[in-house]
């Protein structure tokens, strides 16, 4: 019997092999995900904005003197860094769970299934994706910030790391929610039950050392607390902990993350079966 392979057309299109990582399917990937959120920017990158504008009415504005300094610091420019990187957490975590959980509900996933993407690279292209989300929402708030707290520069290194690794691990983290939710209650519940909680109870508006001793040690488990922490040092040079702690914290979770979606993308959980 003739070997079917042998008289197979030389000229038909071979599939292409990469040595490596498909940068180019990444960047592809990294590309859909930027221009989803960014096509509906009024929803994705405006609003959350206005979120933030509010809370600086009601918890600067509208209270005026009556908040004191803390450690020496305006209130205002102690609330302020807290809340950009809330932005930023909040919006990195959306990102990620919202392209999921859509792509699978509407039968879309084959789109980023089917082409020549590993494990590795689709982990890369929806963190990055969702880290520029935040990244971007975090830029427009600090600027939109400005007019109400005088925010200035002591660490730029501390600003950076924060804000860089805080996005990147929400963003991991939103995928895992992204797959493991079959409807958008579900993962609203993962928002409003998980996620709000852990950032609205890491300091953002609040010294944690002034909270009662099983509160405070509490808090210090929190990793939201450390990436508020460490982004605020960033703008007024003081933390509540230790700067080294919330660095090893957040690359060790950022590790810890990148592994586990890397495992979840290669199983097909929630995709494939």
């Amino acid at each position: 019997m003739t070997d079917l392979a042998s008289t197979r057309p030389s000229g038909l299109p071979q599939p292409r092999r990469y040595n490596g990582v498909n940068w180019e399917g990444v960047k592809t990937l990294y590309l859909k995900e930027v221009r989803r959120f960014w096509k509906v920017g009024a929803q994705t990158v405006a609003a959350p904005v206005v979120t933030t504008l509010l809370y600086m009415l009601v918890f600067v504005v509208a209270l005026k003197d009556a908040r004191p300094p803390l450690h020496g610091t305006p209130f205002a420019e102690f609330v302020a860094p807290g809340l950009i990187m809330m932005a930023v957490l909040n919006n990195s975590f959306a990102n990620a769970s919202s392209s999921l959980i859509q792509a699978k509900i509407m039968g879309t996933a084959t789109d980023f299934l089917t082409p020549p993407l590993s494990p590795l690279e689709l982990t890369i292209g929806f963190s990055l994706g969702a880290a520029t989300r935040g990244i971007v929402v975090g830029l427009v708030t600090a600027v939109c910030v400005l007019p109400f707290a005088r925010l200035g520069i002591a660490n730029i290194a501390a600003i950076l790391w924060f804000s860089l690794s805080a996005s990147l691990m929400m963003g991991m983290v939103g995928v895992f929610a992204g797959l493991w939710a079959e409807k958008f209650d579900q993962l609203a519940a993962v928002q409003n039950f998980l996620i709000m909680p852990m950032t609205f109870l890491s300091g953002t508006f609040y010294l944690v050392e002034n909270l009662p001793g099983p509160f405070a040690a509490i808090s210090h488990w929190n990793p939201i607390f450390y990436m508020i922490d460490g982004f605020r040092f960033g703008f007024i040079g003081h933390a509540e902990s230790n700067i080294w702690i919330g660095v090893a914290m957040s690359a060790l979770l950022t590790l810890i993350l990148s592994v586990a979606c890397w495992a979840v993308f290669k199983s097909g959980w929630r995709l494939k079966s």
